[in-house]
């Protein structure tokens, strides 16, 4: 499964040809989860607290690159790496 990102040890990945609605799969210390990308809600699995505020503030900041890298992903193309949520803008 590509990886899209990392940052603060968590790992976003995203498979080609998922089943919808359009989400990432995150792990963190042994959790995993799926992120809806449009609401940043865990929808399957668990994500502690803290990682999950993370990574839902982060999916949403970055939704275009992520609803693009979705498109992608369904037509098996190569995704694109999407920058950290501890990446300086």
């Amino acid at each position: 499964m590509p990886i899209l990102s990392i940052f603060f040890g968590i790992v976003v990945r995203m498979r080609h040809d998922d089943h919808p609605p359009p989400h990432i799969h995150a792990a963190y210390q042994g959790f995993e989860a799926l992120i809806n990308i449009q609401t940043g809600v865990v929808t399957e699995g668990y994500l502690p607290k803290k990682a999950a505020k993370i990574v839902k503030e982060w999916s949403i900041k970055h939704q275009d690159e992520l609803l693009k890298n979705w498109e992608l992903a369904q037509r098996f193309e190569p995704l694109e790496r999407v920058p950290g949520a501890d990446y300086d803008d």
